[in-house]
């Protein structure tokens, strides 16, 4: 058996038992969703990863992201109300664009397209829906630096990540009865907000990237064994500011990786 294939594969199993592990009596969504943006840059070979979630209103909001790029892609999209993944959550089905400099995808996004033209960031992007029966309360996008589309495989274990996704966010009762439960989506939403305000605290008390004060902060939580919401709340309040500033750091993923998109 191919080393490669077979690291994958293990690869695979430490995420979905880590994922499921997460679900078990109560936990913290955003979290959660972290985690599974950060496993889908590993599995998926792709160079940055994010989740937009659909509010109580049906606003769509940026809830996780690998990196303060793949945050700035899907702020770019909900900002001009057009793009791959606001396509994926309004019909349900997965938007794949192969390259967004063609004048196919300027014809289509005329405004997103031009910003990711003049960003320079990605060539390409892959939106998986989060899927309720036949809706959708969310996207799952994939963000790669060349153009190119995906493996099916991939896609297929794409599709199983954002189905893990929507899982942790609707309860079984919410399930049967086909309704979303907006608490838990408004608690993610609210969330959201003060680990930005923890992000940027943190920045200034550590002279940090945003990207390291995320990853300060979340390896904080998880060596702690505390909610990441709950962790941001008490920095911003600056009683463990120092605390996290300090915490140890760990190399990226994308040096975890440690090979090519295929």
């Amino acid at each position: 058996m191919n080393p490669v294939e077979t690291g994958r594969e293990h690869l695979v199993t430490r995420a979905f038992v880590s994922l499921a592990d997460t679900l078990v009596d109560e936990y913290d969504v955003i979290d959660l969703l972290d985690r599974l943006v950060g496993y889908s840059v590993q599995l998926l070979a792709a160079d940055a990863a994010g989740i937009v979630l659909a509010d109580a209103h049906g606003e769509l909001r940026a809830v996780a992201a690998s990196g303060e790029d793949a945050q700035l892609m899907e702020l770019l999209q909900l900002q001009s109300d057009q793009g791959p993944c606001l396509d994926c959550v309004r019909s349900g089905s997965p938007v794949t664009v192969i390259d967004l400099t063609v004048a196919a995808a300027a014809n289509r996004w005329p405004v997103f397209a031009a910003a990711v033209a003049d960003s320079a960031a990605f060539r390409s992007v892959h939106a998986l829906p989060l899927r309720l029966r036949r809706e959708a309360i969310g996207a799952l996008n994939l963000f790669h630096h060349q153009p190119g589309p995906l493996p099916s495989v991939d896609l297929s274990l794409g599709q199983a990540l954002a189905d893990v996704a929507t899982i942790g966010i609707l309860s079984e009762r919410a399930v049967r009865h086909g309704e979303i439960v907006n608490e838990q989506l408004q608690s993610a939403l609210h969330s959201r907000v003060i680990i930005e305000q923890a992000k940027g605290v943190l920045t200034e008390k550590g002279n940090l990237s945003m990207d390291a004060a995320f990853d300060r902060l979340r390896r904080y939580a998880r060596n702690h064994n505390l909610r990441l919401s709950d962790v941001a709340r008490q920095v911003v309040e600056n009683d463990i500011a120092d605390e996290v500033v300090a915490t140890p750091t760990q190399p990226t993923m994308t040096a975890r990786r440690g090979h090519p998109r295929r």
